[in-house]
Parts: structure tokens; C-alpha cells; sequence
């Protein structure tokens, strides 16, 4: 087990609860860097950075929580630990891949993997054009998005029209807004792959049955879902969660399933150590990812059903280091 301190880089202190008390179980310190706008940091570069493991946990969705500054503090931050040859779980790299759903689909459709047919559209000007290059339905959503941010359905061009030129219209924060074909689902849920550590730690079964583009599995998401409108992307969001069962265990995906292992190799081509990826198996028997989470959260009623805690594998994962 490490000597070394463990610092957790974050936006959000309401995700920490279930790791404090992971590493509080495992008789391991921590210790909390906070990137919010009124944090008040500031960086000496030619002062060294204090010794330890640096876990970068900054969300795409920062800007939503009094954090509008998060990423580009990460940025900075995480410059500094890797110039001074700190060990950094999720580094600067992997930050550019959580703020960018284009960085993902690209390196996606690199290694091979089927992503959405996607569009990347600069401003509002050529969004109702792109658009009707698609089929209806279509789906919208944001480039720097989590939580959902910006996910719309629509299944009529003249409905687009009118939100995009309406008060209602969410403005992506980098200003870039994805226009995707919308996949139709042999069943009435999605997938989502934890991996820790590059290796893969279990699967887990989101139910969509009621529509819902809200898909954040953490206990502090469910105060986001029962706040939201009724209704997002023509479908009922699904506001009580993990409450009826809206997340579950998936048992039979394993180490060994070949998604799983092409997967493994992506992610450590990319060096990203700790994230959860989403599929889709469609109606015509794809297998489609739409989505890596580099800040990746856990449901208590999926980590009580797995074999191991996630949160418990991430403490010895970082003790290790």
C-alpha cells in the first residue's frame, strides 16, 4: 500500500461521500482539491507540487455547479503535477476526452468501435440545415455535455425549427452542438462498462423504458432527475432513478466478453484509468458506444449486487500506486 497521499481533483463535493468513506473502510487518507470559482487556488509554477497520487475527477458538466472556470483550473493544475513527473490517474489527456464528445467519437471510430452518425455544428446558423440531412427522429445534444446536458429528441424538422429559435434554446458552453442520428434500442435500456484501474470491473444495466436521456447512476444524480422538467426529448424522464430499480447489476458481461477486451485496448492506448462507457445494442443487432465518462460515479443499489465495490476497488486501485 502507498505511502503517498492521495489528492482527489473535483468539482463537486457531493460525489465524494461514497469514496470518503471507501477510503475511510480501508484505513487510507485523502485529501480534497476543489475546483470551484470561488475557491481561490493559485499555482507557483516553479514551486514543486507536493508529493502523492493525483486523482483528476473534473466533470464536463462543472460548469452547471458553480465551477464555470473547472476545466480550464484542470487544465492549468494538471500541466503543473505532470511538468514535476507527479503520478496523475486521468490526466490532461483524458480531460480533453471528457470535455469532448468529438475526441471521443473519433478515437472511437479509430479503434474500430460504431458510434452514432454525429454532426458537430459551430454556432445556431446551420443547425436546422445540418439537421435535415438527418432522418427523423433525430437526436440533439451538447459536445461538453453529462448530466444529459442539451439531449433532445425530435421527430419533426418544424418542431427543431422552433426550438432553436426560441428562448428554450440550451446554448452548448463551448458552443458546439451535436446533431446525431437516433438509434432505436432492441430493448429499453443502455449499458454502461466500469473500468478501474484500464481493466474492467462490472457492468450495469440502465433502463430507459421511460425515456429518460438523464442517465447518471450517482446517488447525488437522483436530486438532479427529481428537479428536472416531466418531460425531456418528447419521452417522461425517468425521476426516480435507482429508486425503481432503474439501474441493475449485469452479471453475465464479464472480463472475458470480446466488447470488454477491445475496450481494455482502447482505453490504455489512451491512458484513461478510470471511466464508465455506454453502448446502445440496437434493434438491428449493433453494438453502438455514444459516450465515455471519465468521471465516472457509482449507484449504491448496483454496488451492493457486484462482487466488489467500485468504490472500494478505486481505494486500492490508487493504493497501489
Amino acid at each position: 500500500m502507498t505511502t503517498n497521499t492521495i489528492f482527489i481533483l473535483h468539482d463537486n463535493p457531493e460525489w465524494i461521500p461514497p469514496f470518503a468513506a471507501a477510503f475511510q473502510k480501508a484505513g487510507v487518507s485523502f485529501q480534497e482539491w476543489i475546483f470551484h470559482d470561488d475557491a481561490g487556488h493559485f499555482l507557483n509554477l516553479d514551486e514543486e507540487p507536493p508529493q502523492g497520487v493525483f486523482w483528476s475527477r473534473i466533470s464536463a458538466s462543472s460548469h452547471t455547479r458553480n465551477a464555470t472556470h473547472a476545466k480550464e483550473y484542470a487544465r492549468a493544475v494538471l500541466a503543473w503535477l505532470e511538468r514535476y513527473g507527479r503520478r496523475v490517474v486521468n490526466g490532461s489527456a483524458v480531460l480533453e476526452f471528457e470535455v469532448s464528445k468529438v475526441r471521443q467519437y473519433l478515437a472511437l471510430k479509430k479503434h474500430g468501435f460504431r458510434v452514432p452518425e454525429t454532426s458537430a455544428v459551430f454556432g445556431e446558423r446551420q443547425l436546422i440545415e445540418v439537421a435535415k440531412k438527418y432522418t427523423t427522429p433525430f437526436i440533439v445534444k451538447h459536445n461538453q455535455g453529462g448530466k444529459g446536458l442539451g439531449v433532445r429528441r425530435f421527430d419533426d424538422f418544424g418542431d427543431f425549427e422552433r426550438y432553436v429559435n426560441s428562448v428554450d434554446f440550451e446554448e452548448p458552453t463551448d458552443g458546439i452542438t451535436l446533431v446525431q442520428e437516433y438509434l432505436r434500442s432492441k430493448e429499453p435500456f443502455i449499458t454502461r462498462l466500469e473500468f478501474i484501474g484500464g481493466k474492467f470491473h462490472y457492468a450495469v444495466r440502465v433502463d430507459t423504458a421511460a425515456g429518460s436521456f438523464q442517465l447518471c447512476p450517482a446517488d447525488a444524480c437522483e436530486i438532479d432527475r427529481q428537479n428536472s422538467l416531466p418531460e425531456l426529448a418528447g419521452g417522461a424522464c425517468d425521476i426516480n432513478g435507482a429508486k425503481n430499480g432503474a439501474f441493475s447489476y449485469r452479471a453475465e458481461i464479464t472480463a472475458d466478453t470480446p466488447l470488454v477486451r477491445q475496450l481494455e485496448d482502447f482505453l490504455a492506448q489512451y491512458k484513461i484509468e478510470v471511466a464508465g462507457v455506454e453502448f446502445i445494442e440496437t434493434a438491428n443487432g449493433e453494438t453502438v458506444i455514444y459516450d465515455i465518462n471519465t468521471n465516472t460515479n457509482y449507484n449504491a443499489a448496483v454496488e451492493k449486487q457486484a462482487p466488489q465495490a467500485a468504490a472500494d476497488r478505486i481505494v486500492a486501485f490508487l493504493s497501489e500506486l
